[in-house]
């Protein structure tokens, strides 16, 4: 009998805010992908500094790439890490950080997961658009308590300013410059206190895309939509170590989380290395850090930075046209008050609905998302 059957069942109807797993790993021609766990934590505000000095330009000149994990250092100890991330570049990208340091680093967009997610969501999505658009690359984060960053013991408070704190350091490390930030839902809110921490650093001009969130305090669902509280809440009470992936998607099945959500979450099991032992998962994530950043999420209030845009920023809001997100008539036409605000100050600010599609917008309509992010790619060159 396994070590989840004796969990009980509540019956609650729940769907999950978060982005769905990529579960293909199928390579686009022309796409090469680097996979880095960035270790070198050392950062000072200076670096922020000099990115706005550099630009986005590119050698139209194909090469080999080079996988840029660092060789360990045997003279200096390793300060704790920033982030994981997968950089996945177009077949005319030839940057490289670790190469030629005089070379201008590429235009590049940065992709941010959800609640509960990795960067392992954007996966597919993003080869896609680097073979449609191949003089860029994109940066795929695990943002703190996620995935392979998890492991990366990160000081709190865990809220969604220090987590767009951390990918500020990390692209500071980086020497990129980013002319997109995407975030979906906590990761929408992250790209949003990206450019309220650092408006100056970043180029001009710089497109945002908050992916189905809204920029002020969620607001509490009906009994039909989603609630990763809870979710968050029961999973504390799983094992941290299980015997099979089954197990845990039947436990929450019976406790009412759809089938979805249930093969979602444990995309987030991964296998315990114990040689003479029978396979186990434990989970590839901080619980407790989580759950203070998705409290953070909730509460944290971003409209100032919207309702007064920078020069040079657009920040463009997409919502699912059947999202079960806790969309308000107020937030959409304080969105829509904005964008004429913002026209008059030199930024922008822009709505945008993505038809036949939930919360999951890039997995639930992939098709229609790209259509929609592509007009930032084709006028950022």
């Amino acid at each position: 009998m396994s070590v989840l059957s004796n969990l009980s069942a509540s019956g609650r109807a729940v769907r999950l805010a978060e982005a769905k797993s990529d579960r293909s790993d199928i390579r686009c021609p022309g796409v090469t992908r680097i996979s880095t766990l960035y270790k070198d934590d050392r950062f000072e505000k200076c670096q922020l500094a000099s990115i706005a000095r550099r630009t986005a330009k590119y050698p139209n000149i194909c090469m080999a790439l080079v996988d840029e994990r660092r060789a360990p250092s045997r003279d200096v100890a390793k300060p704790p890490g920033v982030l994981a991330y997968d950089l996945v570049q177009g077949a005319l990208v030839r940057w490289s950080s670790t190469v030629d340091k005089s070379l201008p680093d590429p235009p590049t967009a940065v992709l941010l997961h959800g609640i509960l997610g990795c960067r392992k969501n954007w996966g597919s999505f993003a080869r896609r658009l680097a073979n449609a658009f191949p003089t860029w690359q994109f940066l795929l984060v695990d943002l703190r308590c996620h995935g392979d960053s998890a492991s990366m013991k990160k000081r709190g408070p865990h809220t969604v300013s220090s987590t767009a704190l951390d990918v500020l350091k990390l692209v500071a490390q980086l020497r990129l410059t980013p002319r997109v930030l995407i975030g979906h839902s906590f990761g929408g809110k992250v790209a949003l206190s990206m450019v309220e921490q650092a408006a100056k650093p970043l180029a001009r001009p710089v497109r945002v895309w908050v992916l189905d969130a809204t920029p002020g305090k969620v607001r509490p669902g009906g009994n039909k939509e989603d609630h990763p509280a809870e979710l968050i809440s029961f999973l504390s009470t799983l094992p941290k170590e299980v015997s099979s992936k089954r197990d845990v998607v039947e436990v929450l099945i019976r406790e009412g989380f759809s089938m979805d959500v249930a093969q979602w979450v444990v995309t987030n099991l991964r296998p315990t290395e114990s040689p003479g032992s029978p396979t186990s998962f434990s989970w590839a994530f901080d619980l407790e850090g989580i759950a203070e950043m998705y409290q953070s999420y909730e509460e944290k209030n971003l409209w100032e930075i919207v309702e007064d845009v920078p020069g040079g920023v657009h920040v463009n809001f997409l919502k699912a046209e059947r999202s079960l997100h806790r969309w308000a008539l107020e937030d959409i036409q304080r969105i829509r008050a904005a964008e004429e605000l913002a026209a008059d100050e030199g930024g922008a600010v822009e709505m945008h609905v993505l038809e036949d599609a939930g919360h999951w917008v890039h997995a639930d309509n992939p098709d229609g998302l790209f259509k929609i992010l592509s007009s930032s790619f084709q006028m950022l060159k």
